[in-house]
């Protein structure tokens, strides 16, 4: 959630941020949500004097009490009298005035969660076809005639079984069958093993649900409803990305700064519908409903936040460099931004066979935006006033394209795939190979 406060003082930097996105609807709502809040700042000072003024008729009364001796029973036709029911008129303006207010608090705070996070300055201008690639690792196996995509090889090496999960939930719902399953299982072993034990994350096993105010806390919603999964009955969102609960593991707290960074990784399902993207990607494992991820989310004061995002960004590479795939850094234009983030840099896995440049993990800092939606502080010493966190999150990485970037990059004329030395320990093999090969 942006700044209110902000956009009071300075709504040209507000409105110059956010036009940068490219979104023409973004101008009209920040104009709604201005006068919303003026009419709100006007109806509290009417509070406010009514509730003075009252407060002065009720004195006035006391003191005619007092002069009275203290008797409380007051003459119909007295100035006391009077003056209680004008006390009354006051009290009942008021509480109009404050059923007002609520209103417009509430479309206010509705208004609000429908704007995105302002890009940082340094976020490059344009759309998606003005990200920049910061840096490249790995030299890119040539696409040709000889290199399969990775469905071919995954059927061939019986990895994975498309149609059958078509069958038991529609299409793209994979399953992955045998040597698949256990490289699924033992990547994502790899992955939190890295994340724990090098790189110092504190692992978590949260629920693979959540509440609607948690999905509101980190951005997903109200904007992206139609790509949740839900369940109707107990009004639970399935997690899009471990993310949400991990940012909402601090939900209306204060934290002790001393404390900070606080860093969590886990792994989760993540369960997107895809709403917008129908007809796009739609082979083996380039776009599917399900699909498993390690996630890190990281906790930070605000002046740590730009190194932060530096670090975090370089763990989740850490996992492809393991992985011994090629890959590039590609810092995303402020038109290409997720809705939370003020900036993010993808990973992109080459991947020969579909000869593209996969994204496999988005590492952003959301600075203090998501920290405002979920009511997340913290107290740099003892006696200060609370301030928001930084919140930062990167996928540390997802597996379905990784899976078919590894399939295409290590494929051996033979049929079989090598499997990199850091993951061989958790296969039991090096290779990937057709049963009786």
């Amino acid at each position: 959630m942006i700044d209110l406060r902000l956009l009071r003082s300075d709504p040209a930097q507000v409105r110059a941020a956010l036009a940068r996105r490219g979104d023409a609807g973004i101008d009209g709502l920040v104009g709604d949500i201005q006068n919303l809040d003026a009419r709100r700042r006007v109806t509290v000072t009417e509070i406010d004097q009514l509730r003075g003024k009252r407060n002065a008729i009720t004195a006035d009364i006391s003191k005619r009490v007092r002069k009275a001796g203290g008797k409380v029973d007051i003459p119909a036709d007295s100035e006391a009298e009077r003056l209680v029911r004008e006390s009354q008129a006051v009290g009942g303006q008021i509480d109009e005035l404050e059923t007002t207010l609520s209103a417009i608090d509430d479309e206010l705070n509705e208004r609000l969660l429908y704007v995105p996070n302002l890009p940082l300055p340094d976020v490059p201008d344009g759309p998606a076809s003005s990200n920049v690639v910061v840096r490249t690792w790995g030299t890119p196996r040539p696409a040709g005639a000889d290199v399969k995509p990775h469905w071919e090889i995954g059927e061939r090496l019986g990895l994975f079984d498309l149609p059958r999960g078509a069958k038991l939930a529609g299409s793209g719902f994979p399953v992955f069958v045998g040597a698949g399953a256990r490289l699924v299982r033992a990547l994502l072993q790899l992955m939190l093993d890295l994340h724990t034990r090098q790189h110092g994350y504190i692992e978590v096993a949260p629920p693979f649900v959540v509440r609607r105010e948690m999905m509101e806390g980190t951005g997903q919603l109200p904007k992206f409803a139609d790509d949740a999964y839900r369940t109707t009955e107990d009004e639970l969102y399935l997690v899009p990305t471990a993310e949400v609960p991990l940012t909402n593991l601090y939900r209306d707290e204060i934290l002790d700064g001393a404390r900070l960074p606080i860093a969590h990784t886990a792994y989760t399902p993540c369960f997107r519908r895809e709403a917008g993207a129908a007809g796009k990607d739609t082979r083996g494992l380039l776009r599917v409903h399900q699909f498993d991820k390690v996630e890190l989310v990281r906790f930070v004061r605000p002046a740590d936040s730009e190194r932060e995002l530096e670090q975090l960004t370089s763990h989740a590479e850490a996992v492809l460099q393991l992985l011994e795939l090629p890959y590039r850094v590609v810092a995303l234009a402020a038109g290409d931004l997720g809705f939370s983030a003020a900036k993010t840099y993808d990973l992109e896995a080459w991947a020969p066979g579909v000869g593209a440049w996969l994204e496999v993990s988005s590492a952003s800092t959301f600075t203090d935006f998501q920290a405002r939606r979920a009511g997340i502080r913290f107290r740099a010493a003892k006696g200060e006033k609370p301030e928001f966190v930084h919140t930062l999150n990167a996928s540390g990485v997802a597996l379905p394209r990784t899976i078919a970037a590894l399939l295409e990059t290590r494929q051996a004329p033979d049929g079989s795939v090598s499997l990199p030395r850091a993951l061989v320990p958790y296969m039991g093999s090096e290779r990937l190979a057709a049963a009786g090969a």
